[in-house]
């Protein structure tokens, strides 16, 4: 729009302004280019006003007044940042303009007249600002982009596998052809439905906690069951008796996986929204999962085509791509959960947090932990020397002697206690864990308070591994010493996590850690009470 300013003919001094709007008059447009990373602002609104000096050419402002008739043109120190553009403000010396410098919202078909070229690029700006637009949050974390990149490759190869599962099955229920029984393929098809269904609201209840601690393990896992239930689905074709058995299975694996892909959905969303823009992130996600998933549907059916004249190769074309597919959909979920940063502390995450803050003397940033941790598989968990535990002893496994010795002498103080357990047969070091049994009504003070004891308990048994074997091995014939020396190894630890543990908050709170809660699973939410409670 065009701003017009009349001052009125009686006075030099004017208190009130008369304003006119009117369309503008597109100056040159400044080029930049125009990227479909999305913005990483925070804590800001769609609009935004800024004082930007990289638009003033080297100009100095000077004070002037607006009806001088020896005015000349000038910028204003002032951009306007909205809906993926920008704009300021500009004095032709009669009329106070808004421009476009980005040159998206000055294209017209008249400028594409007048110049091909320049209406060319402006035309490329506004197909890149519109699909940015549509595809991209306004303000997201900057490893969003890389984690869209690789939901698309996931995406479409994922939906190009169940086109060819879902046309297997159809094959193997007689579909299309004479001999069909529509009401039996009809009964078949609700029966595993429904089967998967019930499959599913037993595994999301068994596994509700699991979905926020072990977030991109579990996520990982179901993808990968995921696959594997496409793959018995194309084998339904070549056993049409076992129609029933075969889907069944196969719909209860794809449940499954569409169960924890919902649950872990908002987390990972959440991980990406830096200005609480959860409801906008969520729905570009929407977006993107259609859109990819209708170029897998494209794919298939270009395959579909192209060997429909030769039916043997259209029959044998699901067994050919099935284990290309399966790899590249793999290989994609894989990075992209790579590049989700998820800022809700765990037990795991929180333990690997205090290790570097005691070794190496800093806080690391979410996405340092993220790439350490990596998918956290089953068997990369206990490498520890010496791992700790949250949760109770576990009366199955042998309890050393210095654990019912601190059970025995508990105070009602606290909320929180530490002892020795085994989980291997032996007296080394190595075959011991740390437990850290939680009071009810502990807070996330005292259970980071608990665990930064526990690693501080860990670094003194390791410095002097020698001296503490003999003393475990001396425990187990009713040694006092030893007890003492684990006492005073505890009140020592106490004392030390007591004085930095608010350090330790602060610092993680600075580098965007979650510290409101942290999130324990189904064993680790135990809790203990004494008696007289």
């Amino acid at each position: 729009m065009r701003v017009a300013i009349h001052p009125p003919s009686n006075s030099h001094l004017c208190s009130t302004w008369a304003l006119r709007y009117d369309p503008i008059k597109i100056t040159k447009p400044i080029n930049p280019k125009t990227s479909l990373k999305p913005s990483a602002l925070s804590k800001s609104s769609n609009t935004s006003i800024n004082f930007n000096p990289e638009f003033q050419d080297g100009k100095k402002i000077k004070p002037h007044l607006l009806y001088d008739k020896t005015l000349e043109n000038f910028d204003l120190p002032v951009i306007i940042r909205h809906s993926g553009t920008v704009s300021r403000y500009f004095w032709d010396g009669k009329e106070l303009q808004f421009v476009s410098v980005d040159g998206i919202d000055s294209f017209s078909i008249w400028d594409f007249s007048v110049s091909f070229e320049n209406g060319k690029r402006k035309f490329v700006r506004v197909c890149r600002a519109a699909i940015r637009n549509f595809f991209l949050p306004r303000e997201v974390s900057e490893n969003y982009l890389e984690y869209v990149k690789w939901k698309f490759l996931h995406r479409v190869f994922s939906s190009a596998l169940q086109v060819l599962a879902t046309q297997a099955m159809f094959r193997a229920i007689g579909i299309g052809y004479s001999r069909s029984l529509p009401s039996a393929a009809a009964l078949n098809w609700v029966l595993k439905d429904g089967l998967g269904r019930l499959s599913r609201c037993i595994y999301t209840a068994s596994l509700a906690s699991a979905f926020d601690t072990n977030l991109k393990r579990v996520r990982f896992s179901t993808s990968v069951l995921f696959s594997l239930s496409i793959g018995v689905e194309l084998l339904t074709p070549a056993f049409p008796k076992y129609f029933l058995l075969l889907a069944t299975i196969a719909n209860i694996a794809k449940q499954i996986s569409l169960s924890c892909y919902i649950a872990t959905g908002t987390a990972v969303h959440k991980s990406f929204a830096i200005s609480d823009n959860l409801g906008e992130v969520s729905a570009k996600a929407q977006i993107q999962t259609v859109c990819f998933d209708n170029v897998g549907l494209l794919l298939a059916a270009t395959f579909n085509i192209l060997l429909r004249n030769n039916q043997r190769l259209l029959v044998a074309l699901p067994f050919v791509l099935y284990p290309i597919f399966s790899a590249v959909d793999l290989f994609g979920i894989y990075q992209a959960l790579k590049h989700v940063h998820l800022q809700t502390l765990t037990k795991d995450r929180l333990e690997l947090i205090i290790n570097i803050w005691i070794q190496l003397g800093y806080i690391p940033s979410p996405a340092e932990v993220s790439k350490r941790k990596g998918i956290d598989f089953l068997w990369s968990k206990g490498r520890e020397l010496v791992p700790i535990r949250i949760g109770c002893l576990n009366p199955k496994r042998k309890i050393p002697k210095l654990s019912l010795m601190t059970l025995k002498f508990l105070k009602d103080e606290g909320f929180y206690f530490i002892c020795i357990e085994n989980f291997k047969s032996g007296s080394k070091i190595t075959d011991h864990g740390i437990l850290v049994c939680l009071r009810e009504g502990a807070r996330t003070s005292d259970i980071i308070m608990g665990l930064l004891q526990a690693c501080y308990v860990r670094k003194s048994l390791l410095l002097d591994t020698i001296s503490w074997e003999n003393g475990l091995e001396a425990a187990c014939d009713s040694s006092d010493s030893v007890f003492r020396e684990w006492v005073i190894l505890m009140n020592k630890s106490k004392k030390t996590a007591q004085a930095d543990v608010d350090l330790l908050i602060d610092k993680m709170s600075g580098e965007g850690w979650a510290c409101r809660n942290v999130l324990l699973s189904t064993q680790e939410q135990a809790r203990y009470s004494f008696v007289a409670e």
